[in-house]
């Protein structure tokens, strides 16, 4: 596990255990803290004042807006329809698929062990539930929960 060269980390970022993520071609902004086992890949972005807890997967095309609380182990895909090979048998690389973008807006909070599908946001200090899937839109303000996710009420400011 490592810090990629390539990674840009704002002023005051914490990662209190360096050599244990993951983290490459990504950027944290100002005051973020990052847990340990969390993993950051290319071309995500995690914005100023957020935390992300142990053991979460944020992978590329995952955009974090200011002051969001990912939860442990929270997991966002990437992808749509995900093969491990092509119809020839071949190996897919990512030239095989299509990577769609997911977005969590400022100030939401995401629940421990939830799981995020691609394409979707989360509306601005909406809460996402522990152990829920997303896999549409979550309105400004709105709690959910379950699997799939649905309304259940409105966060408290």
């Amino acid at each position: 596990m490592a810090i990629g060269e390539d990674v840009k980390l704002g002023k005051d970022v914490l990662i209190p255990w360096p050599d244990q993520v993951n983290l490459y071609g990504c950027s944290i902004g100002d005051n973020s803290r990052v847990g340990p086992f969390v993993e950051i890949q290319k071309n995500c972005t995690v914005g100023k004042s957020c935390k992300v807890s142990s053991h979460s997967f944020l992978c590329e095309g995952v955009a974090i807006e200011d002051e969001v609380f990912i939860g442990h182990g929270v997991m966002f895909t990437n992808g749509r329809y995900p093969r491990a090979s092509n119809a020839d048998g071949s190996l897919q690389t990512e030239a095989d698929w299509v990577m769609e973008p997911t977005r969590v807006k400022r100030g939401a909070s995401v629940g421990s062990n939830a799981t995020i599908v691609c394409g979707v946001t989360v509306g601005e200090r909406a809460v996402v539930g522990a152990g829920a899937v997303v896999t549409k839109d979550v309105p400004d303000h709105a709690v959910v929960a379950g699997a799939p996710a649905r309304v259940i009420g409105a966060a408290a400011d």
